[in-house]
Formats: structure tokens, sequence, C-alpha cells
């Protein structure tokens, strides 16, 4: 039973097509950004086409996967997160992240979810919780449905297929996909 709150973020599952694969962003990230971006955290793309923390409503391309980055006194790192205020040397940046909006993704609720959310909508909350020790994002997925013909973050298309995890479990793991993505036009609940 899920009964333990002990969120992942956004983890992928599956594809349909059965690829997915994150996309490599050349200096991705603002050298010097201030927060810290953790692994499955979800992601936008800011104006100057670098992504940054997406917070709680807004439009999103995916989940962040890691990042390479040459730091300034010439070594290179890799890591599942990117440490907030890093500075990296022009060009030796590559953000990883999951933008294919037809991804599932596996999330943790921040309560329960029973059945009938299949097809509702809800927005993700805790964007900015996890570990900077394991660099993992502990974001969850909001309880509160959006409702027939109105519009949130994630789409629950199912439930997470694990042994102990139950429609109404107090933390419900659950399978969504992105319904208010930037690449996308805006989908509303069915």
């Amino acid at each position: 039973m899920s009964a333990t709150s002990a969120p992942f973020g956004m983890r992928p599952a599956f594809h349909p097509s059965g690829l997915d694969r994150a996309q490599a962003l050349t200096d991705g990230i603002l050298s010097g950004y201030s927060s810290d971006i953790l692994k499955g955290q979800p992601v936008k793309m800011d104006t100057s086409g670098q992504i940054q923390v997406a917070g709680t409503g807004d439009a999103f391309l995916g989940a962040f996967s890691g990042v390479e980055w040459t730091d300034t006194t010439g070594r290179r790192r890799v890591s599942n997160y990117w440490p907030a205020s890093t500075a990296y040397q022009t060009g030796s940046c590559i953000a990883y992240y999951y933008d294919d909006p037809l991804i599932v993704y596996e999330v943790q609720g921040a309560g329960s979810f029973a059945q009938t959310s299949i097809g509702d909508e809800f927005d993700l909350t805790n964007t900015t919780a996890g570990s900077t020790t394991t660099g993992l994002s502990q974001c969850t997925l909001g309880t509160t449905a959006a409702g027939s013909g109105n519009n949130k973050q994630m789409r629950v298309i199912g439930l997470a297929p694990y042994p102990g995890n139950a429609w109404g479990d107090s933390y419900t793991i659950v399978r969504a996909t992105i319904s208010k993505s930037q690449y996308q036009a805006v989908s509303n609940a069915i």
C-alpha cells in the first residue's frame, strides 16, 4: 500500500514509441542560475532558450535528467542535478531533459487518487522540493482535479503497476502525461 509519502519527482515510465530519450541542450542552463534543478523536477524554457525550474500551474517542457559542464577552474563535472549559482565556462554546459509530451511519467500523489481520476488533470506541487545529497526531486502531483473543460499541468492516465500501490492509497503513485506543454496547444480535462 502506498501509505508512505516518499516522492521521487517525475520519472519517465515509457513512451508509446518505445523511445524516451532525454534531449541535450548546449548552454541549456544560465551560468550562475540561482536555483537547484533536480533530477525529475519539472522544467520550462525561458525566453533566452535555456531551461529553468517550472512552478505549480506553469506550462512546461518535461522533467530534468542531468547536466554536465566545465567549471571555472577547468574541471569537467557531471551531475544528476544543477547546483544553484554554479558558474561554468561558456559553451561547456550540456543540460539533459525529457521534452516529448507523449512520455508517460510516474509521479507520487500528494494524497490519494481514485480510479475516477483517470482522464482528469492535476497540477504538480512541491516543485522545488528535493535533496542536493541525492540530486533527486521530491515534487508530487496535487490531488485537486481541474474538472471537465478545465486545464492543469498533468493528465492522469492510470495507476503505476507496483505491488502495494492501489487506487485510494494515502499517496497513490499514478501514471500521467503532460497536458500543459510549452510545445503543444493546451488540452482540457475530459
